[in-house]
């Protein structure tokens, strides 16, 4: 049985995760997650963004999903859209969303390797 103080600490953890899926963020990271997107680990990569985001405190970033993009080979597909610019990468393991979240969200650089063209 849970104690009080940690059914508020899991309370907190939950309203901290909600938060990044809601709201107009300066920064979003959408997953895709279509079926083929979900088979190739498109869900662990979602759920180490919202960790990642949240474990070090980022702020005015949201992590969001989609459908199917169409880029069955490439998945899982993440699309970082910061104001007009847009940037897709391809493969997106939670390792390599760990370094997005570390040189792109918070470094301001992309990660040129991953980038995925139509």
């Amino acid at each position: 049985m849970k104690s009080i103080e940690e059914l508020r600490r899991l309370r907190e953890e939950v309203r901290q995760m909600t938060k990044l899926r809601e709201g107009s963020p300066e920064i979003k990271i959408i997953v895709g997650m279509g079926t083929c997107g979900i088979a190739a680990g498109a869900r662990e990569t979602l759920n180490t963004f919202v960790q990642e985001v949240a474990e070090q405190s980022i702020e005015g970033v949201s992590v969001t999903q989609s459908g199917c993009v169409g880029l069955c080979d490439r998945e899982p597909i993440v699309e970082v859209q910061h104001g007009a610019e847009r940037t897709i990468y391809a493969r997106v393991t939670p390792e390599r969303a760990r370094r997005i979240v570390t040189e792109h969200i918070k470094g301001g650089r992309t990660i040129a390797e991953w980038i995925t063209r139509n």
